[in-house]
């Protein structure tokens, strides 16, 4: 088997980005003046209260949704809708039950009509399922679903990998080794990811920076650097000071 070479990376550049949805009583601003550049192959997580508009900013980039106000860019360009180099993976896997593994990781090939099983056995390949691509989605545990998830994203060699608390409902076992096949895999293909994440953690052993939105309508309140090497140790002391100033940012006591 020859692995398809991987695409480049994509630079993201939000100008200005406002937005909200319809309510009861008019409409609900949920982002303010969002501005950020991410530079290609970046690994940046997005932190902040529920409800802030995370993922919306994520469905925003995914083009998914116009932004009410704004632009939002990729290498310059703006996006005007959705993309195979722009991939959205949800919380939840989302797969077919009425199709095989194999045939799910296909979806997107087979919505085009240009179906590559050559890249489909890659994709299997690097989330170690090839053995189960005969296998119907309700006989996979929660982590094997998202691998089926992230093998349906990666068989497109996306440019920009889009993750909406992809982990946030696995078992904690399974997070931790998930986290670790999330950046195996982002340092193979040299994507850009964006990440929603709840867990702080979570996002200084997998980012290297990380944005921080205050409470709904939303602006960026903090954009940390983690300057350290990838293989990062959980008890690195210079990780547990990060953490300390992000839960302080994020609005809890530093008191523990």
């Amino acid at each position: 088997m020859v692995d398809a070479p991987a695409a480049p990376s994509a630079a993201l550049g939000l100008e200005h980005v406002r937005h909200g949805y319809l309510g009861a009583n008019g409409v609900v601003p949920v982002l303010d003046d969002i501005s950020l550049e991410v530079e290609p192959g970046a690994f940046v997580a997005l932190l902040g209260p529920s409800g802030c508009g995370k993922s919306t900013l994520l469905r925003l980039l995914a083009g998914l949704t116009p932004p009410d106000h704004g632009r939002l860019l990729v290498d310059g360009a703006p996006v005007t809708g959705p993309s195979p180099e722009r991939i959205i993976m949800f919380q939840d896997p989302t797969l077919y039950p009425w199709r095989r593994v194999r045939d799910n990781v296909a979806l997107g090939h087979d919505i085009r009509g240009r179906r590559d099983e050559k890249a489909i056995d890659s994709a299997l390949d690097l989330v170690g399922l090839r053995e189960f691509e005969r296998a119907w989605p309700h006989q996979l545990s929660g982590g094997m679903a998202q691998r089926v998830a992230l093998a349906r994203a990666l068989v497109n060699h996306p440019r920009l990998l889009l993750l909406d608390e992809p982990l946030g409902k696995l078992d904690s076992l399974t997070r931790l080794t998930m986290q670790t096949e999330l950046l195996r895999l982002w340092q193979r293909e040299g994507f850009t990811a964006l990440m929603v994440t709840h867990d702080v953690e979570e996002a200084l052993l997998l980012a290297t920076r990380i944005i921080i939105l205050g409470p709904r309508p939303a602006r960026v309140v903090a954009d940390l650097a983690v300057a350290l090497p990838t293989n990062r140790h959980r008890d690195d002391p210079r990780l547990l000071a990060l953490r300390r100033d992000i839960l302080v940012r994020l609005g809890h006591k530093a008191d523990w």
